[in-house]
């Protein structure tokens, strides 16, 4: 039996995974954490979820939830996600996280943390966007720089970070696939009279609308034809049971860095 951590366990997606540990015979839900002063704290957290009386109580005390052997999972914001890995790695847990928008010091410093306890960091645990990821890079291998890259996403209006995780991981992954660096060839939006288009930029376009789970379209445009290859995600639940997927593969893994493209075998 695993022994789960669900960190922001009354958000949209760890709710979800609350409920979908009530379904599994090798997971447990072991504690279940909120920020400080949330309205949640001290109820319970499958009751929470909607999927009745778990007796976890949902928490703030992080430290005392956090212990050897436990994953803890992540779905809440970069400063609370690095604070609690750092617990994790000081008390010899394992880690699953999903946040995104990460800077560059903070994935530094997770870096350096997962030389001490395994860590899964990815911006989309879905399998069918991890999947894309790998036909991405095949994609722009072959089509090049005669065709154009333009990447749209769209998500709910909550949701807090822009372009989304899944939409830079997918520009990264086209970039590194046709030798170009993406800090330099990135054009987030366009507006005025920004010129004609560069062969070698890669538009990155952010919608934010009602309750839209998350859709992601990457485009290669060439003369005479337009290629596309779209993911839509109808429920929450596909992200969650990924990372279900993930909590039992770092649950075995030795100290280090992973993605969803380890627990796939895609790599």
């Amino acid at each position: 039996m695993i022994d789960v951590v669900v960190a922001g366990a009354a958000g949209r997606m760890g709710s979800r995974i609350v409920a979908l540990l009530r379904e599994t015979e090798d997971l447990r839900l072991a504690a279940a954490l909120e920020r400080p002063g949330h309205p949640a704290l001290g109820r319970d957290a499958g009751e929470v979820a909607g999927v009745g009386h778990a007796n976890v109580p949902i928490t703030a005390e992080v430290e005392a939830a956090l212990g050897q052997g436990r994953v803890l999972v992540e779905f809440t914001t970069p400063e609370a996600s690095l604070e609690h890995l750092r617990l994790v790695a000081a008390g010899g847990g394992r880690a699953v996280i999903g946040t995104t928008g990460f800077a560059k010091a903070q994935l530094a410093e997770i870096e350096i943390l997962a030389r001490r306890v395994p860590v899964l960091l990815s911006p989309n645990m879905s399998v069918g966007v991890n999947l894309a990821f790998r036909l991405l890079a095949q994609m722009a291998g072959v089509l090049g720089d005669d065709y154009d890259v333009e990447i749209t996403e769209i998500h709910h209006r909550g949701k807090k970070d822009a372009p989304s995780g899944t939409a830079l991981r997918m520009a990264e992954v086209i970039a590194q696939a046709l030798g170009r660096d993406l800090g330099k060839v990135a054009v987030y939006g366009r507006q005025g009279m920004p010129g004609e288009r560069t062969r070698s930029e890669i538009g990155i376009q952010a919608l934010r609308a009602g309750d839209v789970v998350g859709e992601h379209t990457v485009v290669f445009g060439g003369l005479g034809e337009r290629l596309e290859l779209t993911h839509r995600a109808h429920s929450r639940d596909t992200f969650a049971r990924g990372a279900l997927r993930a909590v039992r593969f770092i649950a075995s893994a030795a100290p280090g860095l992973y993605s969803m493209q380890d627990v796939l075998g895609l790599k």
